[in-house]
């Protein structure tokens, strides 16, 4: 409800006259598994990215929710911070620290790039041990500001790798998938395959389930 009964003053006081108002989605992708499609925000990303002068940043674990809220606090910007209710795995130690637009490697690999935000990073990081075990080495990137994009890094990762996967919980229409396509397509043409929602609603049942349905973890 944030980026659709919101998205009015959004518009008006965030993206056209640029007050520094922070909106924090906390229930987004499927975390709210079982208030059903009328409460899973698998469109925000697209909607709030979609907004000029507003900034796109998606939390990937308890450490990172702290240094976003704590920078969303200090910086003058629009911003939309995406939260999650699912319980998290620890990707990072207290300290770490973050930098916004820029993305981090948190797994090295040469075969094939996997881009993922959220909670699927985690994901991520255990299907690339399990794609070690075949003999293809993955490099995962956590990329938590979606807007501004982290192009350096995914140029850099495209090219050393050939190949890349994006994995987000959202819809592929306008999330992180298309911010990478649209930049690779410009800068430097690559295979992408895009993992999220494909152009429809979510379910009711538990959140674990429901991202298994939807073939976003195994």
């Amino acid at each position: 409800a944030l980026t659709s009964i919101g998205l009015t003053a959004a518009r008006a006081l965030g993206s056209y006259s640029k007050l520094p108002i922070k909106m924090a989605g906390a229930y987004a992708g499927m975390s709210d598994a079982f208030d059903g499609p009328s409460h899973h925000a698998l469109e925000d990303i697209a909607v709030m990215r979609s907004l000029p002068n507003f900034k796109v940043l998606v939390a990937s674990d308890a450490t990172q929710t702290d240094w976003l809220v704590k920078h969303a606090i200090e910086d003058p910007s629009p911003m939309y911070l995406r939260l999650s209710r699912d319980v998290f795995p620890d990707l990072y130690a207290e300290g770490e620290v973050f930098e916004e637009g820029k993305g981090k490697v948190v797994r090295e690999g040469t075969d094939a790039t996997v881009i993922a935000c959220g909670i699927l990073v985690s994901k991520a990081l255990a299907a690339a041990e399990e794609l070690a075990k075949e003999g293809i080495d993955a490099m995962v990137i956590n990329m938590a500001t979606i807007k501004p994009l982290d192009e350096e890094l995914v140029l850099a990762a495209a090219k050393k790798c050939g190949k890349v996967i994006t994995c987000e919980e959202h819809s592929v229409i306008g999330g992180l998938g298309e911010a990478v396509c649209s930049l690779l397509s410009e800068k430097l043409p690559t295979p992408v395959k895009r993992i999220g929602v494909n152009d429809e609603f979510g379910h009711s049942g538990p959140a674990v389930d429901l991202l298994k349905q939807f073939g976003l973890c195994a």
